[in-house]
């Protein structure tokens, strides 16, 4: 809801003539909570109902966080507008410890990510890794409840909601890679609407469209899903894109990581060849393994 909010004030400031109103929905992935995402059918379960509501004329666009679109946008919609980067890095949230490196064997941390999940298995493998689902209120009271010692979060959700306070440190890139498109807000609309398409242009933020556009080339060539265990991040400066991206089986104990540079116009062609190199090194072999613990 922030999100529509904040997209919804955007949009008033460019077009102060037009009357703007917010049809808030809850999706299949908002109500199903007491499993993992991976289990009942991935990142599509956050917009097919905003989907289905734009076909039927209730509304014009759908505010989404870039990080739970699927990697292949169904046929008649696009995205308009890719917005500016808020912070892109995991965030340590605990009520008794200030860092990961200082929770205790067996301590409990919970995450709804697959990518975060092997990444932790991989790096501390001491440490109890458990789903959490729910919003970010929900995550929070359970873990001030006790139920979790941590909780890895986006950063940007609890900057956007001004819970800046509860982040006890931000997980650098080399600690925890960004999932692809992690900390951007994308604006889908029907491919049809071109009058949409053109007033929602001043959204579109070209440096962050470059980089979510190499991410989610990375991810689409190696067949990202929640299933898969997946990072990609990218950086634009003078013009040069830094790609670099990182897969791992579900118990994070085979993985692998890469990176290539390219010019920012070449941003999707930087996210294949990049997949390409890790296919060249056994990406393939873990892909299967992912896909074989999934089934």
């Amino acid at each position: 809801m922030w999100q529509a909010q904040h997209v919804s004030r955007r949009l008033a400031e460019l077009y102060p003539q037009t009357e703007i109103s917010i049809l808030g929905m809850t999706t299949r992935g908002d109500r199903i909570l007491d499993r993992p995402l991976a289990a009942i059918g991935g990142k599509g379960l956050f917009i097919k109902e905003l989907e289905v509501a734009m076909q039927e004329g209730r509304a014009d666009l759908a505010v989404h966080s870039m990080k739970d679109l699927p990697m292949e946008m169904p046929a008649g919609f696009t995205l308009a507008a890719i917005s500016a980067r808020e912070n892109p890095c995991d965030a340590f949230v605990s009520s008794r410890f200030a860092r990961l490196d200082q929770l205790p064997a067996n301590a409990v941390v919970g995450t709804s990510s697959q990518r975060r999940a092997a990444m932790l298995r991989a790096g501390y493998p001491q440490l109890s890794i458990e789903s959490l689902r729910g919003n970010l209120d929900t995550r929070l009271r359970k873990l001030d409840a006790g139920d979790y010692d941590a909780i890895i979060l986006a950063a940007a959700g609890l900057i956007r909601l001004g819970l800046t306070d509860r982040i006890r440190a931000v997980l650098t890139p080399e600690q925890s890679l960004p999932a692809p498109g992690q900390g951007v807000l994308a604006i889908e609309v029907l491919s049809a609407r071109a009058d949409l398409i053109a007033l929602l242009a001043p959204l579109d933020d070209a440096a962050t469209a470059h980089c979510v556009r190499a991410e989610r080339a990375f991810s689409r060539a190696l067949g990202g899903s929640c299933q898969l265990p997946l990072a990609a991040h990218a950086v634009l400066e003078d013009g040069r894109l830094w790609l670099r991206g990182w897969i791992a089986t579900t118990d994070g104990r085979r993985r692998l990581a890469g990176e290539w540079y390219g010019a920012a116009g070449d941003d999707e062609s930087i996210g294949q060849r990049l997949a390409d190199a890790l296919r060249e090194r056994g990406a393939d072999a873990i892909l299967r393994e992912s896909a074989a613990i999934s089934q």
